[in-house]
């Protein structure tokens, strides 16, 4: 299955609710600290509800840990400033799925280590900042596993 990666996310709920996404699509779902709350906090419980047996959280210090671990995977930065189109990559299973934090998106220095056909957009009306991030992760991970033929889902 895929994974959704999020660099320093800092609401509680988004990761809350992605934590809910990752169990029902089946990616494994990866923080990348500095983290923006207290993993405990009631807010993320909450999002996640009983989710969170569910699902598969890892946790990294730093962009370099994280990279180290997911090897040779393909990378792909979910980001603003992406000049492809989420829709038009053929997504492989193992791919991993890259969101910034809310605040802020990718550092330059986690951007500048993804190739420029690897960082995807989210079409929006103009003038827009970004979408939620964890409505974006939906949009992206389901896109990746419709093209697997749903695989293992129900």
């Amino acid at each position: 299955m895929f994974h959704i990666a999020l660099f320093n996310p800092v609401m509680a709920a988004n990761t809350g609710n992605i934590i809910r996404l990752c169990a029902n699509n089946g990616c494994m779902l990866h923080l990348i600290e500095p983290l923006g709350f207290d993993f405990e906090e009631k807010k993320l419980r909450r999002a996640g509800l009983d989710y969170h047996d569910l699902s598969r959280v890892e946790r990294y210090p730093d962009f370099a840990a994280f990279k180290q671990a997911m090897g040779e995977r393909t990378l792909y930065a979910i980001t603003t400033k992406g000049t492809v189109g989420y829709t038009e990559v053929a997504y492989q299973p193992d791919d991993v799925l890259l969101f910034g934090s809310e605040t802020s998106g990718l550092a330059p220095k986690v951007m500048e280590q993804i190739a420029p056909d690897q960082r995807l957009r989210v079409p929006m009306m103009p003038n827009n900042r970004s979408l939620n991030l964890s409505n974006t992760a939906a949009l992206v991970s389901y896109e990746a596993w419709r093209q697997q033929g749903f695989a293992q889902g129900q």
